[in-house]
């Protein structure tokens, strides 16, 4: 079984040499860098009122008032389905379809969904169908007033709850285990949206802040005017309100990756993590989450110090610009699984329930195809996601700093480059098992 076996883990023959992916990545970021100080001396990219208008047709198709409410009663019944069947269905991970339902299909399918579409969580939230049903039971939410003070922490602290039981617990695979966490979190997060009012999802559903995260480099957006538009993605990215919690999210999607990689490793394996138990997994992904916001504090510190930025800010006004980082890590990571593992969900859709007899779709006797795709494309993918996330991550970390502080030379943005410069050592470090 190679379920939540994310990204390459120990694998050493894969056809890129360590030496020449390390010094590759960090040279084609600080050569970047370098490029962009001689280059592109003045902001560039556009703001929230620019892009191009979306065809009428397509607006009116995106805002219709049954597009919403049809698509999130389809989501809910899926959910509502998987969740019935990680109960009642096979008790083997390997027959019951609600594990790779959930871990694969759902939370690494949600990444190409949103980068081709925007914040398709936000669109087709099943949870927003079940708070409008009971809101008119529950009356006006009492802690409405209390809930832009939150920020964006809320949804740090469930993707961290998330990224646990997805990474740390020996049975988080089991069905009955995903069938316990979909009916939590559905409850606590109606709950919180019964008590702050339907502007938690935004803020507190960890879901759909992910996908909304990452549909900021979707070509699409929304203009000031509301209009749908066509945009460049790096302009949508710097969009992104600098809100408390933003930077939160951003550490806890890329300190997770990050041990997802190290607990693929022969020294995890034989070392801190022989054990296999909750404990050594929590204390490493604990671990690395505060090594990844360590790292990024200082780094966003020291510049904004150089540049004297308020002190306050500085962490979340350059949080955005580490999204397309967090994004090259998690293609890193999850590609190979999303094309291989991913074929199971299909695969046990014919029998969900696991009965004799049953093939609904002809599909139920067949076998995970490792051919699907190679070895090298895993690994080129792999290393060109995260060299490439960094070297966006660094593009726009350099245009926001000449919005926030134009004045400043741009030596001032070392401390974070150099900061970025570890991440790609890092992140590709992991990645081939060093």
């Amino acid at each position: 079984m190679t379920l939540l076996a994310h990204g390459v883990g120990s694998r050493t023959d894969l056809p890129i040499p360590l030496g020449l992916a390390l010094y590759g990545g960090g040279a084609a970021v600080l050569i970047s860098f370098a490029a962009l100080l001689l280059f592109w001396r003045k902001p560039t990219l556009g703001d929230s009122s620019s892009g191009r208008p979306l065809a009428a047709a397509v607006q009116r198709a995106a805002e219709s008032p049954a597009l919403r409410p049809v698509l999130q009663t389809i989501a809910l019944t899926v959910a509502t389905f998987v969740t019935v069947v990680a109960f009642a269905g096979p008790d083997e991970t390997s027959r019951n379809i609600a594990p790779w339902a959930v871990y694969v299909t759902f939370w690494v399918g949600l990444v190409p969904a949103s980068l081709l579409l925007g914040p398709v969580w936000r669109i087709v939230n099943p949870l927003r169908l079940v708070h409008r049903v009971l809101r008119g039971i529950a009356g006006p939410p009492r802690g409405a007033r209390a809930l832009p003070r939150l920020g964006l922490w809320p949804a740090a602290a469930f993707l961290a709850i998330f990224v646990w039981l997805e990474l740390v617990p020996p049975q988080r695979a089991e069905p009955s285990t995903v069938a316990w966490f979909l009916v939590m979190y559905a409850a606590v997060q109606t709950a919180a949206a019964l008590w702050f009012g339907e502007g938690w999802f935004a803020r507190g559903d960890g879901f759909e802040v992910y996908s909304t995260l990452l549909g900021r480099l979707s070509p699409f957006a929304r203009r000031e005017d509301g209009r749908l538009v066509f945009r460049n993605p790096l302009t949508n990215v710097l969009t992104t309100p600098a809100e408390p919690g933003l930077a939160a999210v951003v550490v806890v999607l890329l300190g997770s990756t990050a041990f997802d990689g190290l607990s693929r490793t022969v020294y995890w394996q034989t070392g801190p993590g022989e054990a296999n138990d909750a404990l050594s997994g929590t204390l490493g992904l604990v671990a690395m989450i505060a090594l990844v916001a360590l790292l990024y504090l200082v780094g966003t510190r020291l510049s904004g110090r150089l540049s004297h930025l308020p002190l306050g800010p500085q962490p979340r006004l350059f949080a955005a610009t580490v999204i397309p980082i967090a994004l090259g890590y998690t293609i890193a990571h999850y590609f190979s699984l999303l094309l291989l593992d991913g074929q199971t969900t299909w695969i046990l859709a014919s029998n969900p329930l696991g009965l004799d007899g049953v093939d609904l779709f002809g599909t139920y006797d067949n076998r995970v195809d490792l051919t699907a795709v190679s070895a090298d494309t895993i690994a080129y993918v792999q290393v060109g996601g995260v060299v490439t996330g960094h070297v966006l991550g660094v593009t726009l970390a350099h245009e926001q700093a000449l919005r926030v502080a134009p004045r400043a030379p741009a030596s001032d943005q070392l401390p974070l480059v150099v900061v970025m410069v570890m991440f790609t050592f890092g992140g590709l470090g992991l990645l081939f098992g060093f």
